[in-house]
């Protein structure tokens, strides 16, 4: 996805004007008769300071706490939004029902990781502040309070949706609502589909408290034996590939009828336990300790791993969710025998694994999902015949998913894997997808005699187990694997190929802001750039050099890559502004980003702001910067879009002098959101886009749609509440979703193109 410096000959490069100053080329060639719709600038500011402001209170400000938001709390807040998706009125129900599930998921994983960790320095006495001023446990006191509540409603939204489910003709049933003919229906069932997998485990002094593995969902008894009257405790635990609901026969009307797998355990509890007696019932699922710690002096990193994933299993419980009906003594009895701890338990009124509530989204229901859509293919590489490197040679392609096809970063590696010219490919990968066709074409080009390396991040959170199991694959195959370094996570989305072309060594470059992973690319807004820039490939180079060398770059002529210069070049491109200001001239910053959290980077951000730049921030989750605070931040602006689409493409523009959108902007897509762990503990890419027409696709295009976007943003106030944006009356609503879905791209068209949209939205709003 790189800008064109060297366009192909039948662009002319005449200075058309076009709006917002720039000057590009038009392309000669037949007519296009589609055109996307022009999505205008917001509205122009003239850059100045903030006026009153007493310089002794804003450099108190500047060196308090309070500056900062709360990073855990931020990403409650995020999740929060993620919740209010499911009860959006205008999503369909199955989709509405799949946010809820996702809210339960992201929860899940965020106690799994981050509140693991905390309690981890409760435990251990830490007393360190957070950059917000929060020790450990005040952090672990406040989430507890925000979760509380998060929970609480989820109970609410699925209680809500069920109704409506039901309404709708999908009948989720309890116990009571289960007729004699369901239930007999029932335990023929269970005894064919789920009693073979089914171990209950007795509890007494000769069977000991059972290990309960992270995730886990159970059902614990209370029993009475018939034969002597003992009392014992057993656990069922439900298998973990059953599906969470079985489906009864139609009801009424043809209503599709489903019942819980505990709730089915409960009803045909007599057959696991002849020969007692029920005393009491209660639901329970642990959640336990996921973060692995790595011994930076371990000798064999790959070992080190293997072992420590079984060890995450067995993890400190961190949340025992109980059923609220369950009988005390029960209850008492299980917190006791896990060893949970006060702040680790949860009672539920409701439904327990949310996140499982998404088998419910059953085939043949199209009325309850988002419209389907078909990818688009960029038209200039079928002008090709389908020849990529011919389509790039001509001219950079920047390809935006899910709304243009992720089949072309496929093609494009399965084209290198066959193509007799291509001598080398080398290739990060973070995150894949199981069967990845991106690991059987470097499976391929290895076999077929090509110098294929792997750089495979063994440290990808929940992914380490798949990635380590590529890892072999692809060392079968001959590929050379490399694991990258032991304190920094690869993260950079990069891959080289050198082609032989007339004699000559020929570098093809993709850089991405998403993973290598098909399936996730049908729903994350990403950006891949292809370039056969050879500056951007030089870079490229340099990047893997250093990773499977450990030879730090001497130069970089294009991009930046942290942990090394991302940030001081970040540092250096806002006070570049800053200067801008000084001298008169318009000072802007744009980025999009999934969080925002690094302290240097704010700090410079709210100087910025005091100078008199105009900042707008899209940022998707975590934002600790407080904006809009006089004499702080007046001038930064923040939203976060959380739709259909997850938005994951990192995107940063600096005005440089210019008013924006200006075609001497400096625009960038990246690996990397601004927080530590990616600006100092991870590799990453920092790309410029220097072809006009992808430099317009994304600053035109893309940036000028998000911060128009007022059907599915918020805006972050200087509290740390946001607020759903509302559209005025009489104007138009725009959503940046529904845009990119309905109009195409440039790069992939070409950049006669014409860029516009309803005259009706307000610039600015």
């Amino acid at each position: 996805m790189r800008g064109d410096e060297g366009a192909s000959g039948d662009e002319r490069r005449g200075p058309v004007k076009k709006a917002g100053g720039r000057k590009t080329g038009r392309k000669t060639g037949p007519k296009r008769t589609t055109r996307p719709k022009r999505v205008r600038p917001p509205a122009r500011i003239t850059a100045k300071p903030p006026t009153g402001a007493d310089p002794a209170a804003i450099e108190a400000l500047m060196g308090s706490s309070e500056r900062f938001f709360n990073r855990e709390l931020s990403w409650l807040k995020f999740n929060m939004r993620v919740l209010e998706e499911a009860e959006n009125a205008n999503h369909p129900l199955f989709e509405r029902l799949r946010f809820l599930s996702i809210s339960a998921t992201n929860l899940d994983e965020f106690y799994m990781v981050r509140v693991a960790g905390l309690r981890q320095l409760v435990r251990k006495g830490v007393t360190r502040l957070s950059q917000d001023g929060l020790t450990p446990r005040q952090q672990v006191d406040q989430i507890a309070a925000e979760a509380t509540d998060l929970m609480r409603q989820q109970q609410r939204t699925w209680k809500e949706l069920r109704v409506l489910l039901a309404q709708a003709g999908i009948a989720v049933l309890q116990r009571d609502e289960l007729t004699d003919e369901d239930r007999d229906l029932l335990r023929q069932r269970f005894m064919q589909e789920v009693f073979p997998v089914l171990t209950p485990q007795a509890i007494d002094p000769a069977h000991p408290f059972p290990f309960i593995p992270n995730q886990q969902f159970a059902v614990a008894f209370s029993l009475t034996q018939h034969d002597g009257g003992a009392h014992l405790y057993a656990l069922v635990p439900l298998p973990t590939y059953v599906p969470r609901f079985m489906e009864l026969p139609e009801g009424e009307g043809g209503a599709r009828r489903f019942i819980s797998l505990e709730n089915v355990i409960s009803v045909c509890q007599d057959a696991l336990f002849p020969d007692c007696d029920l005393n009491g019932r209660c639901l329970l699922r642990v959640l336990r300790d996921s973060d692995i710690e790595i011994e930076e002096e371990a000798e064999d990193l790959v070992r080190e791993f293997e072992v420590l994933l079984k060890e995450r299993r067995r993890g400190r419980v961190v949340r025992l969710e109980l059923d609220s009906n369950a009988d005390p003594d029960l209850r008492q009895y299980f917190v006791e025998a896990l060893g949970a701890e006060p702040l680790d338990i949860v009672e539920v009124d409701g439904k327990m694994s949310l996140g499982e509530l998404s088998q419910l989204i059953v085939d043949g229901r199209s009325d309850l999902v988002f419209p389907t859509f078909e990818p688009r293919f960029p038209e200039r590489i079928r002008e090709y015949s389908g020849d990529l490197f011919a389509s790039i040679r001509a001219k950079d392609i920047l390809v935006h998913h899910p709304y243009e096809s992720f089949d072309v970063v496929l093609q494009f590696l399965r084209q290198a894997a066959n193509d007799p010219d291509v001598v080398a490919i080398k290739q990060t990968l973070y995150r894949t997808s199981k069967n990845s066709p991106i690991i059987a074409a470097l499976k391929d080009a290895a076999e077929a005699g090509k110098n294929v390396t792997a750089l495979v991040e063994i440290k990808a959170r929940f992914d380490e187990e798949a990635n380590l199991k590529w890892a072999r694959d692809l060392e079968r195959s001959g590929v050379h694997v490399v694991y990258g370094f032991i304190e920094w996570k690869t993260h950079a989305k990069v891959s080289l190929v050198i082609r032989r072309e007339q004699g000559e060594l020929r570098a093809y470059t993709h850089f991405g802001t998403g993973n290598y992973h098909p399936i996730t690319a049908r729903i994350y807004d990403d950006l891949s750039l292809f370039t056969a820039d050879p500056t951007l490939g030089r870079d490229a180079g340099r990047l893997f050099n250093f990773v499977t060398g450990y030879s730090r770059p001497t130069e970089l002529e294009r991009i930046a890559i942290a942990p090394i210069t991302l940030k001081s070049t970040l540092l250096e491109l806002i006070r570049a502004e800053i200067a801008f200001v000084r001298q008169g001239r318009p000072a802007t910053i744009w980025a999009k980003l999934n969080a925002l959290v690094d302290p240097e980077i704010i700090d410079e951000l709210y100087r910025a702001s005091q100078a008199g730049v105009q900042i707008r921030l899209i940022v998707r989750g975590i934002c600790c910067l407080r904006p809009g605070v006089p004499g702080l931040s007046d001038n930064i602006q923040v939203r976060s879009i959380v739709g259909r689409f997850l938005e994951h493409s990192r995107i940063v523009c600096f005005g440089n002098g210019e008013e924006m959108p200006s075609g001497e902007a400096k625009v960038f897509i990246s690996s990397a959101d601004w927080m530590p762990r990616n600006l100092d503990r991870r590799v990453e890419a920092l790309t410029p886009i220097l072809n006009p027409t992808v430099h317009r696709q994304v600053l035109d295009q893309i940036m000028v749609a998000n911060l128009h976007d007022n059907v599915q943003s918020w805006t972050l106030a200087q509290d740390g509440g946001y607020v759903r944006r509302q559209v005025d009356s009489g104007l138009t609503k725009f959503s940046a979703h529904e845009y990119f879905l309905e109009n195409p791209s440039l790069s992939g068209r070409g950049a006669a193109l014409q860029l516009t949209m309803p005259p009706d939205l307000k610039p600015g709003t």
